[in-house]
């Protein structure tokens, strides 16, 4: 435990990436971040009723927790992850109950491990990868999404739901944020047309299941044994309730 210049407790977090996808001026490319204990104020954070309609309150806690000096809008989504466990940990402990088809579940926390990273695919400081789509052979780089992405993605949903409340476009949404390039191709235009045009749904599959597999991250399944004996593997859920399985919210 390291004692900081505001004399909060704090632990040092490990990020999945290592650092390695961000630049080398970012404060980030240490690969670990600084973070204080939840107090009082955090609790106030999470039950803040604003925050929590406008679905802002992880982030505004978190951002709270967070010494280092950092743009949290460019954190990675997988490193979000691991600071949102430590979040949990370092306000409530490692013990975590939740309910399953019925059946109480007990996960010790402090056990999640980060995803094995295969640093082969990283080229120094760069978030973007290549793959070829199975089905059409297309070319194409995607990137991981950044906190920054993700606000822009639900910024754009919104408007979408406002134009047609029956609008159900979140995965091709994505996929225009994920995407930056087609046949070595950047401009935008060309990549929004893809989606919604050439995007076949067995490549966008593909796809998804490659990112899933060597994106830096937590590893959330647990393995679990039923009231039959049987084993079974679920995601660990994540939600306001993560941090406060009491609270009445």
């Amino acid at each position: 435990m390291e004692q900081t210049k505001n004399q909060f407790p704090s632990e040092e977090v490990t990020l999945p990436s290592k650092g390695l996808l961000y630049p080398k001026d970012s404060s980030l490319r240490k690969g670990v971040i600084e973070m204080k204990y939840m107090t009082a104020r955090e609790e106030d954070i999470l039950t803040n009723t604003n925050l929590i309609e406008n679905g802002t309150v992880i982030d505004k806690l978190l951002q709270s927790l967070i010494l280092t000096d950092i743009n949290y809008n460019d954190l990675l989504i997988g490193d979000k992850n691991a600071i949102l466990i430590a979040a949990r940990v370092l306000g409530y402990g490692s013990d975590y109950k939740f309910m399953y088809n019925g059946e109480e579940i007990n996960v010790d926390l402090s056990s999640i491990k980060d995803k094995n990273l295969d640093e082969t695919l990283i080229t120094d400081g760069k978030n973007e990868f290549i793959f070829t789509l199975p089905t059409t052979k297309t070319l194409i780089t995607f990137k991981f999404l950044t906190q920054g992405d993700e606000s822009k993605i639900t910024a754009e949903l919104k408007g979408l739901k406002k134009i047609n409340k029956n609008s159900s476009a979140e995965l091709s949404t994505r996929m225009k944020y994920i995407i930056t390039s087609v046949d070595n191709n950047t401009d935008q235009k060309t990549i929004r047309d893809f989606v919604d045009k050439q995007f076949l749904a067995r490549d966008a599959r593909e796809l998804r299941k490659y990112i899933k597999k060597i994106q830096p991250d937590v590893d959330l399944t647990h393995n679990y044994e039923d009231r039959k004996g049987n084993m079974k593997e679920i995601s660990i859920p994540v939600g306001i309730n993560f941090f406060w399985p009491d609270a009445s919210i």
